[in-house]
């Protein structure tokens, strides 16, 4: 099994929205993927509650059977999309992917 974990430090206010609205919008687009690529076996989005200023702020867990899975989601039309997006809005990303 194969875990991604990616971390986002978002904008203030970016793309008409502020912080808070873009985090909502990603979470909504997020778990929207689920419906639309096979290759996702679990997937779950979290809002930061920690008020660390190195905390960030939304987190991004999934999972996936094979790594081949892995970047069949990576490189999938969905997954651009709502990545463009975030590109948008975040400040900083960190992701690990790791095998189990």
């Amino acid at each position: 099994m194969i875990k991604h974990i990616v971390m986002w430090k978002l904008k203030k206010f970016a793309e008409g929205g502020s912080k808070d609205e873009n985090a909502l919008l990603i979470k909504s687009k997020l778990e929207g993927l689920r419906k639309k690529i096979k290759q996702i076996k679990k997937l779950e989005v979290g809002f930061n509650l920690n008020p660390s200023s190195t905390a960030y702020d939304i987190v991004l867990y999934s999972e996936f059977d094979t790594m081949e899975d892995l970047n069949k989601y990576k490189t999938h039309p969905e997954h651009k999309r709502v990545g463009d997006f975030v590109s948008k809005v975040r400040l900083e990303r960190k992701a690990i992917d790791y095998e189990v």
